[in-house]
């Protein structure tokens, strides 16, 4: 009898060359089809192909479906597919007591032990058994026997391994395998299309064959509102939302990028979408690809770039002149850890003091951060909205947890989105200002709208070069206010959980969200009373935050970092908040999260 299950976590741990991330996709694409919700945490090395069989060349993929409306995704693992030993010994630690554990047999041999630092005598499979249920399959064997008759060579046939074991779960958690075969079919061509359905095929009848009807579960739909939905990952959300900018806008948008990882998933995206209105440009650099963007601002287009942290330094002297001309401009930070090259593919948000001060000169600027997957098209959007409207370039940070974390995101009509609409006045000078600050947007060619332009400070009103100290004065505190008035596009604050008043209120930013929301939610359960705030507006802060954090007693941030979101709040004379952080490059889980936050509530009690 097939169990129903309410949440259901899963992990897949493996070699990166085993296609753990593609495995992963179809199995969350499955799952979104089938009406419920997801959640997904990818981990994989930062090498193109990292050392076979070894614990640091391991590639993760954890994800968490629910027939309800969930945030995060999960802590301890349900069922936990291991590729090889090396992942195992990677992430054991998350397989709950008693889960269930279907080990790839021919990833536990003797030189798959030796190659993860393991002597020939250990057993970790025998050790497994002792707190959990192990399933032994023997993949590879099972993959080459289905594709017997294929034209491929063996290194082609042995690739089609995840496409068993993607078999074995769509069997054992209910997934249709009609429409898993379709998604398959759609994706891939040729010898290869052939060799996966096969592969599937064989993974998929395995489970009758091995009699694990005791294993099955089914996780039931949940109601969600009606609608077209599409499993997105962040970095598609953001390329997305670049397609409805230029929607929004009616003018062309250049995307201009350079390749870093994880910031070149965008430029990815962006290219293979080719929406209407949206040029890409692979620049040689990243001052060439911020420099392109700002022509295109200037060119009367909007220009559009991304980097991660190392890139947005090289951008750092284009950001400053974007501040100096006035010119809109939207620039993605999607942050990973550092310092210099860090950690490329984890995750951090410590980029946060960069992006608030790390330009040379007076140099405001709005800073957002975006929360989650599902809230990247709109973040894009305001972004553009507040960069155009209000001439100035505008910085959006997301970091490695966002971009590669999937859910599904409810595709809206295009007149639920607000317009752009861009300040146009023919006849003024070229820096004459509106009752909000801004300067007109004047596109070179218009008649009696020339002008000179440049990073050299710039006279009021003329635009003439202006080496005055009164102009200069007056044109820093012209900027600053202008930036400061940015904050008219804010909607009210609201917190995600919890009263406007009480004993605790957490405070949080980015992509802690999930977790800091499930933790939040938990500890109120058990009757206390604490309250989650998530800021998306950094800078300017909303006008609404200081008065608001005077009724709590306490204020926690937390934050993927050392601190640097309380340095800018006790900057700014907001608070002077306890905190909670790190910096491992693995994100905060729930539980992790509630027990930090328990510990601290009693303490401060």
């Amino acid at each position: 009898m097939t169990e129903i299950r309410q949440h259901l976590v899963v992990l897949l741990a493996g070699d990166s060359g085993d296609g753990i991330q593609l495995l992963g996709s179809q199995l969350i694409r499955a799952a979104a089809q089938s009406g419920q919700d997801v959640r997904t945490l990818s981990d994989f090395p930062a090498e193109i192909r990292a050392p076979q069989g070894t614990v640091s060349g391991v590639s993760g993929f954890q994800f968490q479906i629910a027939s309800e409306t969930i945030f995060d995704p999960g802590d301890a693992a349900d069922v936990f597919v291991a590729f090889n030993v090396a992942g195992w010994l990677k992430h054991k630690h998350k397989l709950k007591p008693g889960g269930i554990l279907i080990a790839s047999s021919d990833g536990f041999d003797a030189r798959s032990k030796a190659l993860a630092g393991l002597a020939p005598d250990e057993q970790p499979l025998e050790d497994a058994k002792h707190s959990h249920q192990v399933l032994e399959v023997d993949v590879k064997k099972i993959t080459q026997e289905a594709l017997k008759e294929s034209a491929l060579g063996t290194k082609e046939k042995n690739r089609a391994k995840n496409m068993t074991v993607l078999g074995v779960l769509s069997w054992m958690y209910g997934m249709s395998p009609a429409a898993m075969e379709a998604d398959l079919t759609r994706q891939f061509s040729g010898e290869i299309a052939e060799a996966n359905l096969m592969a599937f095929k064989a993974g998929y009848h395995l489970g009758e064959t091995a009699e694990w009807t005791a294993y099955r579960k089914e996780v039931l739909q949940r109601h969600a509102a009606p609608g077209t939905y599409k499993t997105l990952s962040g970095s598609q959300g953001i390329a997305l939302g670049i397609a409805a900018v230029a929607h929004q806008l009616a003018r062309p948008v250049l995307y201009a990028g350079y390749p870093i990882t994880p910031a070149s998933d965008i430029l990815h995206e962006v290219a293979r979408l080719r929406p209407e209105g949206v040029r890409t440009f692979q620049a040689e650099d990243e001052i060439a690809s911020i420099t392109a963007a700002i022509g295109a601002s200037f060119a009367g287009n909007l220009g559009v770039t991304a980097s991660s942290g190392p890139g947005i330094s090289l951008k750092g002297e284009g950001l400053g002149l974007a501040v100096m001309l006035e010119l809109p401009l939207l620039v993605v930070n999607v942050q990973r850890g550092g310092p210099s090259t860090g950690l490329p593919t984890k995750m951090e948000q410590s980029d946060l003091l960069q992006a608030l001060y790390g330009r040379h000169g007076e140099a405001p600027m709005p800073v957002m951060a975006i929360k989650r997957t599902g809230e990247c098209v709109d973040d894009v959007l305001l972004a553009a909205k507040m960069a155009v409207e209000a001439m100035t370039p505008v910085l959006l940070l997301s970091d490695a947890y966002i971009a590669n974390s999937a859910e599904p995101y409810r595709l809206p009509s295009p007149s639920d989105w607000s317009p752009i609409i861009p300040n146009v006045v023919e006849g003024k000078l070229p820096y004459h200002r509106n009752a909000e600050g801004v300067r007109p947007w004047t596109i070179p060619g218009t008649p009696g709208g020339e002008h000179r332009i440049g990073g050299l400070e710039s006279e009021a009103e003329t635009g003439n070069i202006s080496y005055d100290p009164a102009n200069h004065q007056a044109m820093i505190h012209t900027r600053a206010q202008k930036v400061q008035a940015v904050t008219r596009f804010y909607g009210p604050l609201c917190v995600e959980v919890g009263d406007a008043e009480g004993d605790f209120v957490v405070i949080g930013w980015g992509s802690t969200y999930g977790a800091l929301r499930t933790a939040v939610e938990n500890l109120r359960a058990q009757g206390l009373r604490i309250t989650h705030l998530h800021l998306k507006h950094l800078f300017p802060l909303h006008p609404d935050l200081k008065p608001f954090l005077a009724g709590f007693q306490r204020v926690v941030v937390v934050e993927m970092n050392e601190g640097q979101l309380i340095r800018h709040l006790r900057a700014e004379g907001i608070c002077s908040p306890a905190f909670i952080g790190k910096t491992s490059g693995q994100p905060f889980g729930a539980a992790e999260l509630q027990a930090r936050l328990a510990t601290l509530i009693q303490a401060k009690s």
